[in-house]
């Protein structure tokens, strides 16, 4: 199993030195000429025949790619300069294509049952009803792969793997990879262990075929992946089970995805003569994304090298956060798009979970532990050196092109805590002191914003997102600092009230929240906000499962405001300190 990884690792790597040496830049996503490149995808996208872009490369053939291919070319040698018209692309495609989804069979997991353990934790009878309706929400999320995709996978873009799976929901109809951390925790609170364990097994299984995970379920996502969670999936099933012959079977996979991400996604940065190495995300790959290829093609219009913009939104995509002024350069909250540059940063959170990782395989591996020992002791070192900001009491994004740290806030700034990279109590108050003087506890009642900055993505103010509040307050609440619980306590209080009330109004839970006003569904980025939602409800549980003695559902549904403070509990920090 091990070989075909490392073949695989190989194969990248001369697949692309060889597009270079050819003379032909960048590769494109992947080498399917129908959704990854070729005219038969931009003419069809740029005639935008879809309101989604994601719908048409989701779209299953009717025939055999060849054959598909051939009648296009048919098709354009009769079109005046090869251009076809939009009617003649929309019947085309009509007698060419099937409708999205039909990959899928109907599917119910097994190990589902109404009355999981975690509801007697739960004191507040309202939170505990949400909660069983959450997990019901596990039925409508269920998916599994026909075997046709395996037998002709060149008919489907869905990448094929053998266990069924939940998705996000929306137009998120295949797997994610990081989106799938919060789905299995949450699992495995609603003791779904069987169903956590198959998503896992298609991880490993992707690790195995390709030596990494893509994006998502498609092969337009293969040549770039999303933040490196395996291994932290991995430990939390075995912190439920205790299957240890399953990690024996399969540890040196997770070594695969880790090798994965030191060989093409490093960087040296030398600080007071130290040279450190850290991780960043850097897709060198071009063409328009094809589940956004309009909105590429257009943005790129006027630009001198556009491959090198669409590699650059592919690096933000690959971060998860698509897209933000995190990744604007110069960091800007007047940046656009075009200003993208995220290879160019190194982010905070990536390192934190990297840092994890390293400490995880250290456990995993016994026989490894020496060497995994000093990867993660290298990489404290680096983290501390390079990423933490002592005038500001925490670990900040550096750049690579200015040399400096990116000063703005993002919750990403506080990951080195969940990760556990740094637990000291100093630590843990300096951290604090910065959470309480930066601007992001003025949308305290709500929930923790993305950034501060209004630029219309949808990883900026003011939506706020699931997983980053989990690592937040997870973080905080891991801390033996009692100040640092209760400030846990009190962010998981407005959290949970914001999506509990929203879910009453809407009967819908969402991927991501505006914190405008009281709270509503996000906004902003290049799809309207999609409902389901994988994250939410496992982010929802685990709160739960957190803080259930205590928590609290407001007296109205609709009303959201009536969580303790932030600063209250902030202040208490202070004193604290000063004490």
């Amino acid at each position: 199993m091990l070989g075909t990884a490392w073949r695989f690792l190989v194969g990248i790597s001369i697949s692309v030195l060889g597009w270079q040496r050819l003379g032909c830049g960048l590769p494109p996503p992947c080498d399917s000429k129908i959704y990854c490149t070729g005219d038969l995808l931009k003419q069809v996208q740029l005639a935008r025949l879809f309101p989604d872009a994601k719908h048409f490369v989701d779209m299953p053939l009717r025939k055999p790619a060849d054959v598909v291919l051939a009648e296009f070319q048919q098709l354009m040698a009769k079109a005046q300069k090869g251009m076809v018209s939009r009617t003649e692309l929309q019947q085309f495609v009509t007698l060419s294509f099937d409708d999205p989804g039909k990959e899928f069979e109907q599917w119910e997991p097994q190990d589902w049952n109404s009355r999981p353990r975690i509801l007697n934790k739960i004191s507040d009878q309202k939170l505990r009803a949400w909660a069983s309706e959450l997990n019901t929400k596990w039925k409508s999320l269920g998916r599994k792969i026909k075997v046709a995709v395996e037998a002709q996978p060149e008919l489907y873009s869905l990448i094929y793997v053998p266990k069924p799976m939940m998705v996000p929901g929306g137009r998120f109809i295949e797997y994610y990879y990081w989106d799938s951390y919060w789905v299995i925790e949450g699992l495995l609170l609603c003791d779904m262990p069987a169903t956590a364990k198959g998503m896992i097994q298609n991880f490993l299984y992707l690790v195995d075929r390709y030596g990494h995970i893509p994006n998502g379920g498609r092969v337009y996502y293969l040549r770039r992946s999303q933040p490196p969670f395996l291994a932290l999936m991995m430990d939390a099933y075995l912190a439920r089970t205790n299957d240890t012959a399953f990690l024996r079977e399969n540890i040196h996979l997770l070594e695969v995805e880790y090798e994965f991400w030191q060989h093409n996604r490093s960087v040296n940065i030398a600080v007071g003569g130290t040279d450190h190495t850290l991780n960043r995300y850097n897709v060198q790959v071009g063409e328009p994304r094809p589940e956004s290829y309009s909105q590429d093609w257009e943005l790129a219009a006027g630009l001198s090298d556009g491959e090198e913009l669409w590699a650059e939104l592919k690096s933000a995509a690959e971060s998860g956060w698509d897209f933000s002024s995190r990744w604007f350069q110069p960091p800007t909250h007047a940046g656009t798009l075009r200003d993208t540059k995220a290879s160019a940063v190194v982010p905070v959170d990536l390192n934190a979970v990297l840092c994890k990782t390293e400490r995880l395989l250290a456990e995993f591996h016994r026989r490894l532990g020496k060497a995994f020992q000093a990867a993660l002791e290298r990489r404290l070192q680096a983290v501390q050196a390079v990423l933490w900001d002592e005038a500001a009491g925490i670990w900040l994004d550096f750049n690579l092109l200015t040399k400096q740290r990116n000063p703005a806030f993002y919750p990403s700034n506080l990951v080195p805590l969940w990760a556990e990279c740094f637990v000291d109590q100093a630590v843990v108050g300096k951290v604090l002191h910065y959470l309480q003087v930066s601007q992001a506890p003025e949308h305290e009642d709500t929930g923790l914003p993305t950034s501060l900055a209004r630029t219309g993505q949808q990883w900026d103010m003011p939506n706020a997102w699931p997983p980053l509040q989990h690592m937040v307050i997870a973080g905080l609440a891991k801390s033996s600092s009692w100040s640092a619980r209760e400030t846990a306590f009190a962010l998981a209080q407005n959290w949970t009230r914001t999506t509990f009330s929203l879910y009453h109004t809407y009967q819908a839970m969402f991927e991501k929240y505006s914190l405008d006003g009281e709270g509503r569904p996000g906004t902003g980025g290049e799809y309207q906000v999609q409902e389901g939602f994988g994250w939410t409800n496992g982010v929802a549980l685990q709160l739960l499962d957190l803080f259930g003695d205590r928590l609290a559902a407001p007296v109205s549904a609709s009303a959201p405001r009536a969580a303790p403070r932030l600063a209250a509990a902030a202040l208490l920090v202070l004193a604290a300190a000063r004490g």
